[in-house]
This record gives C-alpha cells, sequence and structure tokens, in this order.
C-alpha cells in the first residue's frame, strides 16, 4: 500500500506527535510512524497501513532508534495479523528490514510467538492476532516504564557525581522520545535535570552522518524549552578543554556481557576524552 501522510507543521506549540501509535479507523488498523526524515522542517505522520510499508519507513529510518525499532517490529506483527496478511510472511519480512537491529528482532519475535500460542491452541486467528496486539502495547509500556526509570536514576546518579546543580551535558546522537515508547535515555535524563532547574546547558554534537544530533536532539531539546548549544562533532575536544562540560551522557545500540558497549560512532572519542578531562561519563 502507498504511505499515507498526514502533516502538521512545526509550530512554537510545546508538545510533539507521539513517534509511534497504533490506530483503528474505520477502514482498518494502521500503524502510524513520526516520519524523522522529515524533521525538523516538519512534522509528518506516515500511516502504514500494511508491513511493505513499514519495512519501507524502517530502510528509510523514518523510523529509528533501538527501542522503537522493536516496538514497531511488534506492532508490525500484530498489524499483519489484524489484516488477515501472513504472519510469519509478516515477521521475516520486518526482522530482515534490517537484520544488525537486534531490537527490532526481539519485539517481532515477541508479538510472532504470541500469535503462534494462541493460534495453535485452537482459540481462532481473531484471538491469535489480539494476542499479538496486546504483546506489542505490552512491550510499548514496558520502554515507556523503563525510560522513566532510567530519567529517575539518571538524575539521582548526576546529582550525585555533581553536586550543586547546573549541569553542563554533553550528548551524542539521538536519544530521546524518537527512539523510544517514552522520553527516552540519555536524553530523558537530560529533560529531567531541565525539569528540575538543574540543567544549565546541553551540548548537542551534530552527528554524523545523518545528522540525528542536529536535526533530531536539537528538535527534542527547542520542543522541550531547554537551553543548548548545537557543535559540530569534532569542536567537542575544545569544549572539555575550557572546562565548560560536566558530563557526557549518551546511549547505547547495545550493552555486552562484560560491560563493553557499542554505540553511534563519535562515541568512543568522548570517552577519551573524558577520562582525560576527568569528566563523568555515563552510558544510560
Amino acid at each position: 500500500m502507498v504511505d499515507q501522510y498526514a502533516q502538521t507543521p512545526v509550530g512554537a506549540e510545546p508538545s510533539m506527535l507521539p513517534s509511534i501509535r497504533w490506530d483503528e479507523p474505520p477502514e482498518g488498523p494502521v500503524l502510524v510512524l513520526l516520519d524523522q526524515t522529515r524533521l525538523p522542517v516538519e512534522e509528518a505522520e506516515l500511516v502504514c497501513t500494511d508491513v511493505p510499508a513499514l519495512v519501507r519507513a524502517i530502510r528509510t529510518l523514518a523510523v529509528r532508534g533501538a527501542p522503537l525499532l522493536g516496538i514497531a517490529g511488534a506492532y508490525g506483527v500484530a498489524l499483519a495479523a489484524r489484516r488477515g496478511y501472513d504472519v510469519e510472511d509478516a515477521a521475516t519480512q520486518l526482522a530482515q528490514a534490517r537484520p544488525t537491529a537486534v531490537n527490532l528482532g526481539y519485539g517481532v519475535r515477541r508479538a510472532r510467538d504470541a500469535y503462534r500460542s494462541v493460534a495453535e491452541s485452537g482459540a481462532g486467528l481473531e484471538q491469535a492476532a489480539s494476542a499479538a496486539l496486546a504483546e506489542a502495547r505490552l512491550l510499548h509500556r514496558e520502554d515507556a516504564e523503563a525510560s522513566a526509570q532510567m530519567a529517575e536514576f539518571g538524575l539521582t546518579l548526576l546529582d550525585e557525581l555533581l553536586p550543586g546543580g547546573g549541569h553542563r551535558i554533553l550528548t551524542h546522537c539521538n536519544t530521546g522520545a524518537l527512539v523510544s515508547g517514552g522520553e527516552g535515555t540519555a536524553f530523558a535524563v537530560a529533560l529531567s535535570a531541565h525539569r528540575a532547574g538543574r540543567l544549565r546547558r546541553l551540548w548537542v554534537d551534530e552527528t554524523r552522518p545523518l545528522l540525528q544530533g542536529a536535526r533530531l536532539t536539537a528538535y527534542e531539546a527547542a520542543r522541550n524549552g531547554m537551553a543548548y548549544t548545537l557543535l559540530t562533532d569534532n569542536a567537542a575536544g575544545s569544549l572539555f578543554a575550557a572546562g565548560e562540560v560536566d558530563a557526557v551522557l549518551i546511549g547505547a545500540d547495545r550493552i555486552a556481557a562484560d560491560g563493553s558497549v557499542a554505540n553511534k560512532v563519535g562515541s568512543y572519542p568522548l570517552a577519551v576524552l573524558a577520562k582525560y578531562h576527568h569528566v563523568p561519563f555515563v552510558v544510560v
């Protein structure tokens, strides 16, 4: 099905459209995404009526970010089930849309397994489809709750590391509501500091090659009324040398069993700078 858009011009309103939502208009269930390729110029909702449309959205980065991809994958399975498509084929298409996205495969499997369990019990395909949707909604809620906990724990940690408030935080890539079912990971901590009146400045790396910082984190910071400054990636060292960074907060694409962190290109140089300048480096 051809992708459909509902457009909203970016104005002065403080809130932003949800990154992902399930909707059931009279024509049938759909998955609605905030198209991240159009930000920050305009807010446009991409309406996916079938799995191929969602696969295109994943491959073009209209929807992105580890946690959000997992949620999208689960909803994609539910969408196929509710519209009467082949669920196993849909699950395969979704998992292969971005093979390196571990969360995507995880979300797909959760919804597919919920569907299989009910279908194999003989309860009927309608009940199986409802089970897939319920599992997708559960994953969505779990991620939102995890986001809220990270924000709470992260702010407590910041206050312990940096007594006195007035935090100047440098962040990398995009880790807010655009990648999450809630308010994000590292960005959620900075947002909590802002709401508590303890954020002095958010330094936003532009982040190569797709400018996730310049396009998306800056957009989220502006939407929330945060004091932020955008900088080129290779300018961060000057900030550290000038004593302008109190802490670095980043997210993580994956954390290994030994504690090693894989994250957006550019994270490692920031870790080295932070170590050299004795600045706390926190992976949220």
